[in-house]
């Protein structure tokens, strides 16, 4: 009886391990989900100016 309960254990404990893993991937992911969504605004808004740079330059530029 002791090897079958033995078993069970070490199964079950098996699947607190791998359920602590796939919750600190969850968690990883989202963090990186969150990152990759500020960098995507930070890159817009520095196109956004960059583009609005490049108007002002050009409107300066041919006004001489």
């Amino acid at each position: 009886m002791f090897w079958p309960m033995l078993a069970v254990v070490l199964g079950f404990l098996g699947l607190v391990v791998l359920g602590v893993c796939a919750v600190q991937v969850f968690v990883a992911a989202r963090r990186l989900g969150a990152q990759v969504t500020d960098a995507t605004r930070r890159i817009n808004r520095a196109a956004e100016e960059l583009e609005r740079a490049a108007e002002s330059a050009a409107r300066s530029a041919g006004t001489r």
